[in-house]
């Protein structure tokens, strides 16, 4: 494995070691799934006469389990509109290409195709149908990859540390976060008390039954303090593949009634809980209490790095 690639499988490898993508995609996958899986994104990207890095379409539409290419075309017409909700251009991401492919005996035929950039294969993976097994891997994947090269593009080839880590994870929360509450009202989940109530649901089905309180007594905190910000890489993954996967049951399954919301996402962190099980990994609660995020962040943002003795402290 390249440099490049290991410093990739590292990155995800360690952020997600204690969870899997659904307790159905472990069915069937043997040791050292995850890390083919990183392997066989990271050996489709290519780079152009200018060494701009990018994915083929085409490419991608296999890694991510589309038999039909019209379908993904589908899928990507929805991710440049949330690149242009985002306030992006499309066309700095996804740029149309034709190509000559072999259909056999030494003939060729032309064919379009669309060039990815690393943030475009990111809203790709945020649009697919998440029933698909690599989906749910891609979506967490390009989170964590896309967020570490706006991180550092000029330091790209240096391995994330758990800081680094704990706050691109904490941010990409906070979106989803968001987009999660817009799922959970046009269910039915209004008001502020309906949502932190239906909050509390997502927690108790991810921590055992442990609510936001239990869970900050479980872990020593105050009241005060947001138990988020006090998570470290794994922890935070865990949240953030039960607040993707929520929202997406909810709109994908038109879940309506703030009890069948609320049971939803129960149900979905039960899962994720099953998961790390399954896989053997630490129950979440029993993860240790990590620094408040809000120091770890300016302290990154001044360029220094805590050392093993300041942890403690």
């Amino acid at each position: 494995m390249s440099d490049t690639k290991k410093i990739a499988s590292d990155a995800f490898a360690n952020a997600l070691s204690d969870l899997a993508p659904s307790s159905s995609a472990i069915a069937g996958l043997g040791d050292g799934a995850i890390e083919r899986l990183i392997a066989s994104f990271e050996e489709a990207a290519q780079a152009d006469d200018d060494g701009i890095e990018f994915w083929d379409a085409r490419d991608l539409q296999e890694l991510l389990g589309y038999q039909r290419w019209d379908t993904f075309l589908e899928v990507i017409e929805k991710a440049k509109t949330a690149c242009v909700a985002s306030g992006q251009p499309a066309s700095n991401h996804f740029s149309d290409v034709r190509k000559m492919v072999s259909i056999g005996s030494g003939a060729e035929r032309e064919i379009s195709d669309i060039r990815l950039t690393r943030y475009a294969c990111y809203l790709t993976a945020q649009n697919g149908d998440s029933r698909k097994k690599p989906i749910a891997f891609a979506q967490t994947y390009f989170a964590i990859q896309t967020r570490k090269q706006e991180l550092s593009e000029d330091n790209q080839y240096a391995p994330l540390s758990e800081e680094q880590k704990r706050v691109l994870l904490r941010d990409e929360i906070k979106e989803h976060n968001k987009h999660l509450a817009s799922a959970a009202k046009s269910a039915g989940v209004i008001e502020p008390l309906d949502f932190a109530i239906f909050q509390t649901f997502g927690y108790k089905g991810l921590y055992g039954g442990l609510d936001r309180p239990g869970i900050q007594r479980a872990k020593g905190l105050r009241a005060k303090q947001n138990i988020l910000d006090h998570m470290g890489s794994t922890e935070l993954a865990a949240n953030l593949f039960r607040a993707t996967q929520t929202e997406e049951k909810l709109r994908r399954d038109k879940i309506r009634g703030k009890d069948a919301a609320n049971n939803t996402h129960l149900e979905v962190g039960r899962k994720v809980r099953q998961a790390i099980k399954e896989i053997g990994g630490t129950m979440p609660e029993n993860l240790p209490v990590a620094e408040d995020i809000a120091k770890v962040a300016r302290r990154l943002k001044k360029g220094v790095t805590n050392s093993p003795k300041t942890l403690g402290d």
